[in-house]
């Protein structure tokens, strides 16, 4: 809902902005080539539940659909736009460079969090040889994820870092609505990409040390549709809706490298952002 609402603010601005302007000599096209692009924006993400597998010198269990969620800081002026707090709050951000007039390339990350539910009911199956309450063999039996056996997050991000090939068309010339490029421009972004994640695990299971440590833990994939509006040049808007897959067959669960976990998931996301773009090539206009 709030990415339709988006969209329809962006091409509700955009028509305004081309009526206005329909009147100048406004046809001459901009290319894109050689153009640099940054942003910065938040998302919101949802997560399939997974099957998530604990090995290590005393254990070797595997847990059945367990249930993750996003982690969203309340809105606010801090910490969303403070310098040094910015990372707190799920975000985005990406530089690019436009090959020719169509695509672009660009690295990225996508900052978002994965917080397991606690408390939920799953199926366990496996061994526990720890001097504890959860010492046993399992075989498809119920377990509650309560504080005492079981804290899994990414909450410093399952930080999914990527490379990424856009295309861009221009909506506006698809609609037949002259504009011009200099004060104006809508692009339909389709996408897709591909990277490693590199999380900041916080893990504690039953009575080990708990592990908070960033690592390399697997890699990803996805695809993206959006909008991309730009005001006068250099400032613009973006939209997104990402679908994609995360594989983390290297999770550290404890100080020790012998602990591990590993797990597999698909993620929706829905971004939003604010950028600017550079023209360094260009000759003055």
């Amino acid at each position: 809902m709030r990415l339709l609402l988006t969209l329809t603010i962006l091409i509700s601005a955009s028509t305004f902005f081309g009526q206005e302007i329909s009147s100048e000599a406004t046809t001459q096209k901009r290319s894109n080539k050689g153009r640099f692009y940054g942003f910065w924006g938040w998302n919101s993400a949802w997560y399939t539940n997974s099957d998530i597998h604990f090995k290590g010198d005393d254990h070797d269990f595997t847990l059945y659909d367990v249930k993750a969620k996003d982690r969203q800081t309340p809105l606010g002026i801090d910490p969303y736009l403070n310098p040094s707090r910015l990372t707190i709050p799920q975000t985005n951000y990406r530089i690019g460079y436009y090959i020719n007039d169509k695509y672009d390339i660009s690295i990225g990350v996508d900052h978002m969090k994965y917080v397991m539910d606690q408390f939920q009911t799953v199926k366990i199956d496996g061994r526990i040889d720890i001097d504890n309450i959860y010492n046993g063999t399992y075989n498809n039996q119920d377990i509650i994820m309560s504080y005492d056996f079981l804290t899994f997050e990414h909450t410093d991000g399952l930080n999914y870092i990527s490379i990424e090939l856009t295309r861009n068309d221009d909506l506006l010339e698809l609609l037949k609505i002259h504009s011009n490029p200099k004060k104006i421009q809508l692009n339909t972004l389709l996408g897709f990409g591909g990277g490693i994640s590199y999380p900041k695990s916080n893990v504690r299971l039953i009575n080990n040390l708990r592990n908070d440590e960033f690592h390399v833990a697997g890699y990803g994939f996805a695809a993206k549709g959006g909008l991309n509006l730009t005001f006068f040049k250099y400032v613009f808007l973006r939209s997104e809706l990402k679908y994609g897959f995360i594989n983390m067959p290297d999770i550290r669960t404890t100080p020790s490298a012998s602990d591990k976990a590993s797990q597999h998931f698909f993620f929706t996301q829905i971004n939003y952002s604010i950028g600017f773009t550079l023209y360094p090539f260009s000759k003055s206009e």
